[in-house]
């Protein structure tokens, strides 16, 4: 792109939506449905709120800064290195995690036609497959990841724009109708495991930098964005249960046999495809940048180790090519989609958590100190407010995920400090 292109407020819009639509409103909704019922409708409109005040947070501490907005630099630059090394790290991981949670939902999807996807064994080793043949994508360029991304952009809101409108004329009331109950802590599980519909708000603010007038133009847009897509999402489960009704919650896949019921094999493989084209697309649109975002840390921010930066003599950084993907065959082992989702999940909290810190602690800083906002910044209301429910919606996402989850977490934190020692260790001894 050239430098004095400027992404335009549509353009903007357009690549928000495509930032946030993924896997999870084709094959979650009948997970959630087991865990919430009808509740899940609502859920949806408050994880879009929950979305809606940590993109508030980005939106803000972007407008501050010339550069691509991203959580590691906010953190870098209000708390340090070791911050920034740990947010970055995290920022790249959940790249990594995604890519494997996508590949587990193309599989999962493919059991329709593909039965045996359902023996372990044969699931693992296509799983491997597809993320070398990806890895081996991703050393091409950019060129096949962009066409890649388009295709998805075009088949996932394709495809849900015709479940919607063709699904809507065989609602029935009575589908509504359950005598299901839920516990609290199950309701609460769902709303944890729905926010995945919404992680890729956070894509929007990290090209805030390629936007026109982005001070102006990106809390507009991040409003837009996640407002749209909410209500895509509520439209979607809405006929989804609509038409097939409480039996959704035995359905991996949803939304095909939703609507296979009224337009047959047909329309099992429409949804299906759609599903498959865009969740693969997506895969390898993220395992083209996922590794950039390593190299471009290690190299141009010192926040990486060193090794994760080297690139072959076309300009691939094919050590961090190599490492996304051995994290990735090992990740298709840990488990299924459902386990990898929570997971991406814990991972993300993260940068969400140090960016709305962050935004606390300049918000407090400017009431106490009655400091100014760079000019042309965007005017965060409230005060301290939408940071702390910010906060507060993170540590409310993390305290209802299940224990292995968590721990998995927490795993992933050790493995970041180790590797921020080990790399200071070895940084100092080669001064």
């Amino acid at each position: 792109m050239a430098k004095d292109k400027k992404i335009s407020p549509f353009s903007a819009f357009l690549l928000g939506v495509d930032g946030m639509v993924g896997s999870a409103i084709f094959l979650l909704p009948g997970s959630l449905y087991s865990k919430a019922g009808n509740s899940l409708i609502g859920i949806l409109l408050v994880s879009g709120v929950s979305a809606l005040l940590l993109a508030l947070c980005y939106a803000a501490l972007s407008s501050e800064t010339k550069q691509n907005g991203a959580a590691w630099l906010y953190a870098y630059k209000e708390f340090g290195r070791f911050a920034g090394f740990e947010v970055g790290f995290f920022t790249w991981f959940q790249g990594v995690i995604t890519i494997t949670t996508e590949i587990a939902a193309f599989l999962t999807s493919l059991k329709l036609f593909i039965p045996q996807l359902s023996d372990k064994l044969v699931y693992d080793i296509s799983g491997i497959a597809i993320v070398l043949i990806i890895a081996i994508i991703g050393l091409m360029g950019d060129r096949v990841s962009s066409i890649a991304d388009n295709i998805a952009t075009f088949l996932k809101i394709g495809v849900l724009l015709i479940f919607v409108l063709a699904g809507i004329w065989f609602i029935h009331r009575i589908n509504f109708v359950s005598n299901a109950h839920y516990s609290f802590h199950s309701v609460n599980n769902a709303f944890s495991n729905a926010f995945y519909m919404f992680t890729g708000f956070a894509f929007l603010p990290v090209a805030a930098a390629q936007m026109r007038n982005p001070r102006k133009n990106l809390p507009r847009e991040l409003l837009a964005v996640i407002i749209s897509v909410t209500l895509l999402y509520i439209a979607t489960v809405v006929v989804a249960i609509g038409t097939v009704g409480p039996s959704i919650a035995h359905s991996n896949l949803p939304l095909a046999i939703a609507f296979a019921k009224h337009f047959g094999n047909l329309g099992k493989v429409i949804i299906t495809v759609g599903t498959v084209g865009s969740v693969l697309g997506v895969a390898i649109s993220l395992s083209y940048s996922t590794p950039y975002v390593a190299s471009s840390l290690a190299n141009e921010h010192q926040l990486l180790p060193q090794f994760f930066g080297k690139k072959s003599k076309s300009g691939a950084p094919y050590v961090a090519i190599i490492i996304t993907a051995g994290l990735c065959a090992l990740l298709i082992l840990s488990g299924g989609y459902l386990f990898l989702v929570p997971c991406t999940i814990i991972i993300s909290l993260v940068q969400y958590f140090s960016t709305s810190l962050v935004m606390l602690v300049k918000q407090w800083r400017r009431q106490r100190h009655h400091e100014k906002l760079p000019q042309g910044a965007f005017n965060l209301r409230g005060g301290i407010l939408v940071p702390v429910l910010s906060l507060m919606v993170c540590v409310y996402i993390l305290v209802n995920l299940q224990l292995k989850v968590i721990l998995f977490g927490m795993i992933a934190l050790i493995c970041g400090v180790a590797l921020y020692f080990m790399d200071k260790l070895i940084t100092k001894k080669l001064k």
